[in-house]
């Protein structure tokens, strides 16, 4: 039902060509499908030392979901099928509202400005490097830029994400420390929804938007 659903806003991307370090045959679900869960195919709990469940972790940071594809996912619907007693919220910052809190003197800096976004910098990011040849040939960087138009609109809005790792012509020191702060004021507290999960609840976002 979910899938035949999310066809209603376009063709569904292929999670299993570049978004994981799960092995094709290992993947729970079919090619049109994430798999959130910390559950392998046999439905048993990922091994904490498990090289899948340490690549996860990159998801709990602040990201927009496939930046490190040449074209970025436009929505996303995540569904609960279990959730936790406590804990487990998923966030949502909105980047239009942070751009337009933006002073006009950073409005400017940003202005232009390009960003590598890949899958090797957000894992890198909470210590997981240890990547195959193929990973890495797989995760290569694409660029977008860091301010972004929404056709429909006109409305600008940030594009930050956890995979961004360094800004076209800066070095990665001062690509980092900008983008660190931008994300710190993009994810201030007015401008964050917090979605508290029920079962069975279907959250629906526009990747240009959060």
């Amino acid at each position: 039902q979910q899938i035949a659903f999310a066809r209603n806003f376009g063709e569904l991307e292929n999670y299993n060509t570049s978004g994981t370090v799960r092995k094709r045959e290992d993947n729970r679900l079919g090619p049109g499908m994430a798999d959130l869960s910390n559950l392998t195919k046999d439905g048993k709990i990922i091994s904490a030392d498990d090289r899948v469940w340490f690549f996860k972790l990159g998801d709990r940071l602040w990201h927009s979901d496939s930046s490190f594809r040449p074209v970025p996912a436009k929505y996303s619907l995540l569904s609960g099928r279990t959730v936790p007693g406590w804990g487990g919220n998923t966030e949502f910052a909105d980047m239009r509202a942070a751009y337009d809190a933006l002073d006009d003197r950073t409005k400017a800096e940003v202005a232009g400005l390009v960003c590598e976004h890949s899958l090797l910098y957000s894992r890198q990011a909470v210590g997981f490097s240890e990547f195959t040849a193929e990973e890495i040939s797989n995760f290569q960087p694409v660029r977008h830029p860091l301010v972004r138009v929404q056709k429909a609109t006109g409305r600008k809005s940030l594009y930050l994400s956890a995979h961004a790792g360094v800004i076209v012509g800066w070095s990665v020191p001062e690509s980092r420390a900008f983008l660190r702060d931008l994300t710190e004021h993009a994810t201030r507290p007015e401008f964050v929804y917090s979605h508290s999960w029920r079962l069975h609840d279907l959250v629906v976002w526009d990747n240009r938007c959060v």
